[in-house]
């Protein structure tokens, strides 16, 4: 355990960890709070999955203009900047809640906020924890930041099912504002922290801004072993992510009778899967046969999720949840080793860019198809054939002779 939290001892890592975990809270509590707020005002799929392609739009769209800007500008100030940005839109939805004047336009609105300030968030926080933390601990960093993340998959909906419940949408997007907020404050002490070095700040010209990004398509197009995994992230992302997040309010309230503190029970067990797994796999200081591994585990997750649309018992559920989580989280783990071992630090930013826009670039399309499918053929079908699709795609990669001898 001492080994696994290690990168704790770097004050300004458990500074910025803190913050995040707070929004990352928020972020879900939010999430449960807008699905059960469309379900209950459209009772469509479609209109979930709308939401859902706007949140993403602007991660396809500006996420590789938010990557080259990372390696040019200081870190810190893109997350206090974000953090912010995000404070005041869940303010606004707060009270738009409150006042009875929320209505369906402004949430696709509100979706598209979020995902341009994401687009700058993600890969900027992804460099700035290599930039931050020692090699040698960078396992541990990334298995705590993982725990964080699993924390608010957590405590996020549990807590999300029980304000929705009692005190209504106005509440849970204001959690979500203060929980901006107060991450805004952890990051403060990160604003100065510098650019990367390597990189000029006064040349950002559109000469060098194509330039950056073409050195970051090249460094991963140049490692088999990372265009191959971005490749069919790219389809396993829909086939996971649409049933997880459009079809799931769907199946607990047509199939299983539940209302929304079931829903923040079951979104809440897949991220214990992930602990357990994280727990564990932070101690490693490396995980052999890592590419048999990586995909073996995508084909597990794949199965896990698809048996909910089996009519299953909860406690079959749950069990399958817990095994989706372990095998994603050690999914997860493996990919942020190999991004940070074949990755310099001062490229971190643009390729982080090319492999967010590898994972989002067919998502809005993904959600959009997935929620007129639910109206179309029924929720049940989507989860099975969901979850076939994702076990067979996981082990397509493995008949490339790279992929089985990656150690």
């Amino acid at each position: 355990m001492r080994s696994t939290f290690r990168a704790l001892r770097n004050k300004k890592f458990a500074a910025l960890l803190f913050g995040q975990t707070l929004s990352r809270i928020g972020d879900f509590l939010f999430q449960i709070a807008l699905a059960w707020w469309v379900l209950e005002k459209t009772g469509s799929a479609t209109a979930m999955g709308t939401v859902l392609f706007f949140s993403t739009l602007p991660m396809v769209v500006f996420v590789l203009v938010g990557g080259v800007v990372v390696d040019r500008m200081r870190r810190g100030l893109l997350l206090f900047m974000s953090d912010m940005a995000r404070c005041f839109i869940m303010v606004v939805g707060a009270w738009l809640a409150f006042t009875d004047q929320l209505v369906l336009w402004q949430i696709y609105v509100i979706a598209i906020l979020f995902g341009f300030a994401d687009a700058f968030f993600l890969p900027a926080y992804n460099a700035l924890i290599q930039q931050m933390v020692a090699e040698e601990d960078l396992p541990s960093a990334n298995s705590i930041n993982s725990l964080s993340m699993q924390f608010g998959r957590v405590a996020g909906p549990a807590i999300g099912g029980l304000i929705v419940g009692f005190g209504g949408t106005a509440v849970a997007f204001g959690f979500n504002a203060l929980s901006f907020f107060i991450g805004a404050l952890t990051v403060a002490s990160l604003l100065n922290l510098p650019a990367p070095t390597s990189t000029d700040p006064g040349g950002f010209t559109l000469k060098q801004f194509k330039e950056d990004l073409r050195d970051g398509f090249g460094t991963i197009f140049s490692t088999p072993v990372l265009w191959v995994a971005i490749l069919v992230f790219a389809f396993t992302n829909i086939t996971l992510a649409g049933p997880y997040s459009i079809a799931m309010p769907f199946l607990v309230q047509q199939e299983l009778g539940g209302d929304e503190k079931m829903l923040g029970f079951i979104y809440a067990i897949f991220p214990i899967g992930y602990a357990i797994a994280s727990l564990i796999m932070g101690s490693f200081q490396k995980i052999r046969h890592r590419g048999i591994v990586f995909y073996v585990c995508g084909a597990i997750a794949g199965i896990g999720l698809g048996v909910f649309g089996f009519g299953l018992p909860l406690y079959l559920l749950v069990i399958a949840a817990l095994l989706n989580g372990a095998a994603l989280e050690i999914d997860g783990l493996i990919w942020t080793n190999l991004m940070q071992e074949k990755v310099p630090p001062e490229k971190m930013g643009r390729v982080s860019s090319v492999d967010s826009l590898g994972s989002f670039v067919l998502l809005p399309i993904g959600f959009a198809f997935t929620g007129w499918l639910i109206d179309t053929i029924g929720v049940t079908s989507v989860f099975i054939a969901a979850g076939a699709v994702t076990a067979v795609i996981s082990l397509l990669p493995l008949l490339h002779p790279v992929i089985r001898k990656l150690d």
